[in-house]
């Protein structure tokens, strides 16, 4: 249940301002340690800002969400939310200059389909990225080599809570229990758009996911013209508790300016970010020099086998679109 889940204690924020600071913070510690190991200047352009680091994230969260969209087999949605997680989860404590977001959203996504049991071999996995077979291969040895370094970020807090189940528990509960509204599944669309909307912003790492639940529903009717007040207030009996009534609107009132708010990055400034990111992860300078951690190893005594390519031997074209 979410609220004795690692979810809600370890991965639920206060505010987007922590949100802003963790980030920051990130961005912050691995510039001082890129400066210390005698790599970059604090001045060098190619440097990303977190506003920046931030624009690159949420290009390649859509990325995996179109990634996602398109996998064959079929992926359940129950998975997608798993994935773009685990991404969010990851960039809020590491810098996209040390570990890049195209290797990583891949290895958000095949995690996701194991840990929600979604069967699906390593080959079929990579078979749907627009590669040859020698490139998929390739890609899969990168993917198995951060997959332990993505589980350890993530605090091994791998089971999500996503708003789809109690999107259609609350469904069914206007069907059976709010007879006012005569076809609840009118709202199904509308719902199901807001939902897609919500998953780009960073509500599910400041509500819950019934409350993104239920807000999708309410703003599907909203829209229709159709006011559903009065299921709040008798229905999930919130009448007498004026406290709580009046907080779930206030969270559902910002969790809608989330998505009101939110700017898909501009094509022209992924493009500059995109070049200082390879900068960033180029031979040259290599700034993501811990390889063990890079490729998972966290014990000295293992051996690490030598990485059969480098991250800028496939790139975005790769993705099938």
């Amino acid at each position: 249940m979410y609220h004795s889940s690692t979810q809600r204690r370890h991965w639920t924020f206060r505010s987007e301002e922590e949100l802003s600071r963790r980030r920051a913070d990130a961005n912050r510690k691995f510039r001082c340690k890129a400066v210390a190991n005698g790599k970059v200047q604090q001045t060098d352009s190619f440097i990303l800002d977190p506003f920046e680091e931030l624009t690159i994230c949420k290009y390649y969260e859509k990325r995996l969400l179109d990634f996602c969209s398109v996998f064959k087999p079929a992926m359940p949605r129950s998975v997608v939310g798993s994935a773009s997680m685990y991404f969010k989860r990851f960039y809020l404590n590491n810098s996209v200059m040390e570990y890049h977001p195209r290797i990583i959203m891949l290895t958000c996504a095949f995690l996701a389909c194991k840990v929600d049991e979604f069967n699906v071999s390593s080959a079929q996995f990579v078979g749907n990225l627009r590669e040859s077979p020698l490139g998929q291969e390739k890609a899969l040895e990168q993917i198995l080599e951060y997959e332990l370094l993505l589980i350890q970020e993530l605090n091994f807090h791998l089971i999500v809570h996503n708003p789809y189940r109690p999107f259609e528990g609350f469904l069914i509960d206007v069907k059976t229990r709010y007879p006012l509204l005569e076809n609840p599944e009118i709202l199904r669309k509308t719902a199901d758009d807001f939902l897609n909307r919500v998953a780009l912003t960073d509500a599910c790492l400041l509500y819950t996911p019934s409350q993104i639940a239920l807000t999708a529903i309410l703003s599907s009717a909203s829209r229709a013209g159709i006011g559903m007040e009065s299921y709040l207030s008798e229905s999930l009996m919130l009448k007498e508790n004026k406290a709580s009534l009046s907080q779930l609107l206030d969270g559902m009132k910002c969790m809608k300016n989330l998505v009101k708010k939110y700017e898909p990055p501009h094509p022209e400034a992924v493009s500059v970010l995109k070049q200082k990111l390879e900068k960033c992860h180029s031979s040259e300078l290599a700034l993501n020099t811990n390889v063990k951690k890079r490729k998972g190893y966290e014990d000295d005594e293992c051996i690490t086998k030598k990485s059969k390519m480098d991250e800028d031997e496939w790139t975005d074209d790769d993705f099938i679109d």
